[in-house]
């Protein structure tokens, strides 16, 4: 089920392209929802500046296995984007 929660995690896990899609689709459904309608908003703006650095830390943050790859990845979700 897609949620505004499931689209907050996403998002936090840098998982941006994924977190968009699932804000559109509750924007569909519920035209009035403000959250929604904000959070496409600050992300389509990032994913034109940012063009596939999601789908690349997607594939890192799949792949990890040592604790220096999960450190690694937490210092990229807190650069700023």
């Amino acid at each position: 089920m897609k949620t505004l929660t499931l689209a907050q995690i996403y998002e936090l896990q840098g998982l941006k392209s994924d977190a968009l899609e699932i804000y559109k689709d509750i924007l569909k459904k519920d035209p009035q929802n403000r959250e929604a309608r904000v959070a496409i908003r600050r992300l389509s703006g990032i994913r034109r500046r940012f063009d596939g650095v999601n789908s690349k830390m997607k594939h890192f943050f799949i792949q990890m296995q040592s604790d220096e790859e999960f450190a690694e990845f937490e210092r990229w979700l807190l650069l700023p984007h």
